[in-house]
């Protein structure tokens, strides 16, 4: 019997989930799809300036997991980048954290919106 996934912990939804070319054709070849819980990596660890242990840890997971996450979110920008593709944000294994916890680490976009910070 396989083992269960685990849900990673998102701190919020990404403001817009859609990136790319402007003269980009409707054409489903020309879209790279990265989960909610990819984005959260490359936010945690190349904006936030967390590294893969911290990132791992607030979002419920082992290092290890965040390591193939992120290896695949980055794959993911360059095949945009590189070859003019549109960027969707969307689906993934994950939940949000819970606002009344307090926020889910040093990066959580919640608890800096609570002290003013966004």
């Amino acid at each position: 019997m396989a083992r269960p996934r685990k849900w990673r912990k998102v701190c919020s939804l990404p403001d817009s989930n859609r990136f790319g070319p402007l003269d980009s054709s409707a054409d489903e070849n020309m879209f790279v799809k990265m989960t909610v819980d990819e984005y959260e990596t490359i936010r945690l660890i190349d904006l936030e300036g967390l590294n893969q242990e911290e990132c791992a840890k607030q979002m419920n997971v082992a290092r290890t997991t965040v390591q193939g996450i992120y290896i695949e979110a980055r794959r993911k920008l360059a095949q945009s980048l590189v070859n003019g593709k549109v960027l969707l944000i969307e689906g993934g294994e994950y939940r949000l954290c819970d606002e009344f916890e307090n926020g889910c680490g040093v990066g959580c976009r919640r608890q800096r919106g609570r002290r003013g910070n966004t």
